[in-house]
Order: C-alpha cells, then sequence, then structure tokens
C-alpha cells in the first residue's frame, strides 16, 4: 500500500512539474512568448552559450524523461557534422539540429517546409510544436529539440532504446557510438564546457618539433605524413590534450604502440610510437586534459614489439568525422596554441623572482 501512494506521489509531482514548466511558456520572458522570429536566440548576457543550453536540457528532460546529457549528446553530434557555412548562417541559435525536409514535414507533403502540426502528422512527417504557438518550426529550438526527443522516445525509454531510434533516424552505426560517448562524457563530468586543452608533452621537459604534415614517408609503401612528429627522450610523458573517450589501443605496424581518443567535437586524436601505456588507461575510458595516457618510445615500422628503427619522438595526428567521412589535418596549428597557452599559464603561476614562497 505504502508503495502504491510513493509511485502515485512520483507520478503526480512529475504531472505537477510539467504543467508548471508548460505555463510559463505564456509568461513574458520565457518559451513561444519570448520567441522574436523563429529560431532566434534569446541571449542572455549574464549566462553562457553552455548555461543556457543546459537549462533547455533539463527542461526537456522533464518534459521527455530523456536524461539531459543524452540530448546534449545528439545535439552536440548535429552540430559537428553541419558545414561550416551552415554553422554561421545560423549562429544565433542554441541547439545544432537541420531535419531534412522531407523528414520533418513528411515525405508526401507538397509543401516542404511545413509547419502546420496537423498536416506534418497528417503525411507522416516528425516535426512538433513544443511551444504551443501552432507552428512546428525546425528552426525553433525548442521545437527542434523536442521534436528528437520524442523520436528517440518511440521505441521505449532505455538507452538501448534511444540507440536503435536514433540508428533508424541516422541509417549509421558509428553516428550512434558517437552520440553514445558524447552522453557517456556529459554525464561524467558534469558539464556542457569540455573545451579545455593541452599540450600533449609537458611543455617544462625537452623536446623539439616543426611542421612535419605532408612530408614524405618510404616504409610500407610510399606515403605522406598525416601529423606533426614531436622529437624528446625515451620515456617522456604523453599526455590527453583533451576531454574524451579512448577509442582505439595497441599495436599498429606503421604506429607501433598507439592510442586513438575520441574528443567532444567529434576529432580523433592519434598518439604513435610510443614506449608503452599508462596503466589503467583502457577502451572506453575517459580522459582528460593533461592526464597522462603513456611514454615517448620509437615503437613501429615491424611486428608488434618491433623499436629502434627511428629516433624517440612521439607522433600526433589529428582527423575530423564529418559524418560521411573523416580526414586529417595539420594539427601544427593547434600544437603551437596549446603550447603557447600552456606557457603562458604556467607564467602567470609562478611567483615573481624574490617574491616570498
Amino acid at each position: 500500500m505504502r508503495s502504491q501512494l510513493f509511485h502515485r506521489s512520483k507520478w503526480f509531482l512529475c504531472f505537477l512539474c510539467v504543467i508548471i514548466l508548460t505555463s510559463t511558456w505564456a509568461v513574458p520572458g520565457f518559451g513561444a512568448a519570448s520567441a522574436e522570429a523563429p529560431g532566434k536566440l534569446r541571449t542572455d548576457s549574464a549566462k553562457s552559450i553552455f548555461e543556457q543550453r543546459r537549462s533547455l536540457y533539463e527542461e526537456m528532460e522533464i518534459l521527455t524523461r530523456i536524461p539531459w546529457y543524452w540530448l546534449a549528446a545528439v545535439d552536440q553530434y548535429e552540430r559537428t557534422i553541419t558545414p561550416r557555412k551552415e554553422q554561421k548562417d545560423e549562429n544565433n541559435r542554441l541547439t545544432g539540429f537541420r531535419f531534412k525536409e522531407a523528414f520533418w514535414a513528411g515525405p508526401l507533403n507538397p509543401d516542404p517546409v511545413d509547419t502546420d502540426p496537423e498536416t506534418i502528422g497528417l503525411f507522416g512527417g516528425i516535426g512538433k510544436d513544443a511551444t504551443s504557438d501552432g507552428s512546428a518550426d525546425p528552426r525553433n529550438d525548442r521545437d527542434a529539440l523536442f521534436t528528437m526527443a520524442s523520436y528517440m522516445t518511440s521505441l521505449g525509454y532505455d538507452e538501448e532504446d534511444f540507440r536503435i531510434a536514433l540508428w533508424r533516424y541516422y541509417q549509421s552505426d558509428s553516428a550512434v557510438e558517437r552520440i553514445r560517448q558524447f552522453a557517456k562524457l556529459y554525464k561524467s563530468f558534469n558539464k556542457l564546457d569540455l573545451t579545455e586543452s593541452a599540450f600533449p608533452l609537458p611543455v617544462r621537459s625537452t623536446y623539439s618539433y616543426r611542421d612535419t604534415w605532408g612530408d614524405r614517408r618510404g616504409w610500407g609503401g610510399l606515403r605522406t605524413h598525416e601529423g606533426t612528429d614531436l622529437f624528446a627522450p625515451m620515456g617522456v610523458s604523453v599526455r590527453s590534450v583533451c576531454y574524451g573517450v579512448v577509442e582505439t589501443k595497441g599495436w599498429n605496424p606503421y604506429g607501433g604502440w598507439r592510442i586513438g581518443i575520441r574528443d567532444i567535437a567529434n576529432r580523433y586524436h592519434y598518439y604513435a610510437h610510443l614506449q608503452g601505456y599508462e596503466k589503467g588507461v583502457e577502451v572506453g575510458h575517459l580522459v582528460k586534459p593533461g592526464q597522462m595516457i603513456g611514454w615517448v618510445g620509437n615503437s613501429g615500422y615491424g611486428p608488434p614489439g618491433t623499436s629502434g628503427k627511428f629516433p624517440p619522438h612521439l607522433h600526433y595526428g589529428i582527423y575530423r568525422d564529418t559524418g560521411t567521412t573523416e580526414w586529417a589535418f595539420d594539427p601544427y596549428p593547434l600544437l603551437k596554441k596549446w603550447e603557447h597557452a600552456e606557457r603562458a599559464k604556467n607564467s602567470k603561476a609562478r611567483p615573481p623572482k624574490g617574491s616570498a614562497k
């Protein structure tokens, strides 16, 4: 009897929260009442973009029962696969969703940009009106996020149900895996701002590097160098440059003992020719900027265990996933930026000469 009363009270409280939250959309400064134009960002100078997004995700969590970090993960994945031109065109939005017209309005809808919830439903579209303003607008942040949340819960509320629904939407195993990784990062670190970076080697250690992007390589066939070589003594610490998920670890004939880490921007960070790995760093584990993951070595260019065919160094590469292809780009500018930022940070933290310690 007490158990039944508890569950009834729980659902009553949830229902009450939804009623209160929905009513705020009619109050100036909230929801549809505050929208100046479809999808226009209602900025709050006192809050960062991450705080505003977190508030929106938590609002939708109350309405849909999908954990905020799953909503954030899908939104972030959409943001990473959106071409930069489109990002610039709509950089005043909180969400990154870009729905296909046929999917939003319905494949047989004669009006591909239809925003009428009734006709959208009639033609099998997924577009929803979250703000009760009579319009299901894919450029409206709440409409877009609520629509995706509704689609994700079409099969149920377990994580496996979310993953199946997302696969049906994206038709891609890698897309579902990326979203799962992002959700894990957001949940574990409990924040949206995961943009902090670090230099891959301790800046106070001995090392040297230059831009080696595109240099010729001969071992294993003629190829170009997709990365930057950072030369350092054997055993110098190698660190994660980002918040991320360890995606690969083990031997590669070209890279020797290597490790790959996926960050929240859908970039794959590749560390090669290691001497070994830090204890406890395994596939699926999370890392943060500056965390030690291994040591500089000279492994590679042969079967497992091959080493000594070149001077000790860290090969660092970075690859960008666009949802359809993954391509490498020159990491040298980022390395210089991270190195400069870390040296400046250390300089500020160091007490002036002659001051009391």
